[in-house]
């Protein structure tokens, strides 16, 4: 996977996106891990990976959010679903996030660090961006941990990259990019028998302060 192969594929996935991955069980699991986030009047929020905008309508309308996402027709599918809410929208890669360090209370980033080519350095730029004692949200698939691919997803891995996607990524792996500035507050099995999870991680606080 590449950012070019991205922008393409996506481009063709954007018209039919929220068909398949904001309906049934994928819709279910937003509501589960949205319905638990305790968010504060004001608190500034990034998505990194907005897509479609699938996670925007299970948030509160008192927050400053910023939605990033590398597809412009990913994006405008996104707008398009709040005009007038105030989102800002950029389009940016989330390999290489524009913002200072230390801005966001929380960043959120759904189905998107099993997509992007470099899933370890997204995760430090969303570490880096998000405030000390700030919440990191991560919903995504991963390999199990401590275990190998069955035969049949080591065959098929190759086919669904080309999709856009990537089945075998190891978030214990993305976690060694961060693991001196993370505490990982929550990491559970959310769909498919856990193909599919929820971990959400504490960037540490400067205790000298």
């Amino acid at each position: 996977m590449n950012n070019k192969w991205n922008a393409f594929i996506y481009k063709l996935w954007a018209p039919f996106y929220d068909q398949l991955f904001d309906k049934g069980p994928f819709l279910r699991a937003r509501k589960e891990i949205f319905g638990s986030l305790s968010f504060r009047q004001g608190d500034k929020v990034l998505l990194v990976g907005v897509g479609t905008g699938a996670d925007l309508v299970h948030m509160p309308d008192n927050l400053d959010i910023n939605a990033i996402d590398y597809s412009n027709e990913m994006l405008e599918k996104a707008k398009s679903k709040l005009p007038g809410s105030g989102i800002q929208f950029f389009q940016m890669d989330a390999q290489d996030l524009k913002f200072q360090n230390e801005t966001f209370d929380w960043v959120i980033g759904s189905l998107i660090l099993t997509v992007v080519p470099d899933g370890g350095k997204a995760l430090a730029e969303m570490v880096r961006v998000s405030k000390r004692g700030g919440l990191i949200v991560i919903f995504d698939k991963f390999k199990p941990s401590g275990r190998s691919l069955s035969l049949l997803k080591k065959m098929a891995r190759p086919i669904i990259r080309l999709l856009g996607t990537d089945i075998g990524v190891s978030f214990e792996g993305l976690a060694e990019w961060v693991r001196r500035d993370i505490i990982i507050k929550k990491n559970e099995d959310i769909l498919f028998n856990g193909m599919y999870k929820f971990i959400l991680l504490e960037k540490e606080r400067d205790e000298s302060k």
